[in-house]
């Protein structure tokens, strides 16, 4: 059995969920501390005593949501957690943001069909962008 609850997880939750789906090589932990806090809003699930599961919405808070950081523990993937936090995500952002707001989010390929589902899609007249900054650690 598992519950979903609003709250931000903790820097050590965020940080096992990162490293169990495979993002420990890609995240700054030290700036997540920072990072965490400043959600717009987050939810995460619990289950036998520890969470299993988060997402958040991070943006301006008046013209643009994101979704960000939906993981689930491989071990509880395919049970419908993923569905119930990007449910409860969306469902907070259209009660949330005026008329015209842009909600948007990055998938990786193999994710696209279950944000689809979500009517999240590609447009062809928009391209997605990122840079990663990188710091030289040396100097």
């Amino acid at each position: 059995m598992h519950r979903l609850i609003t709250r931000v997880p903790t820097i050590e939750e965020y940080t096992r969920l990162c490293r169990a789906v495979g993002w420990g090589d890609v995240m700054n932990f030290e700036a997540a501390k920072l990072a965490l806090p400043r959600s717009l809003h987050a939810v995460v699930v619990e289950a036998d005593g520890e969470v299993v599961g988060m997402g958040r919405v991070v943006g301006d808070g008046a013209i643009f949501f994101y979704i960000q950081d939906v993981a689930v523990l491989p071990t509880w993937q395919g049970q419908g957690i993923g569905e119930e936090i990007l449910t409860a995500l969306v469902e907070w952002v259209e009660g949330h943001a005026p008329d015209k707001a842009f909600l948007g989010l990055f998938a990786i390929k193999e994710t696209v069909p279950f944000y689809e589902r979500f009517g999240f899609a590609a447009h062809d007249h928009d391209v997605g962008m990122y840079r990663v900054i990188c710091q030289d650690q040396a100097g």
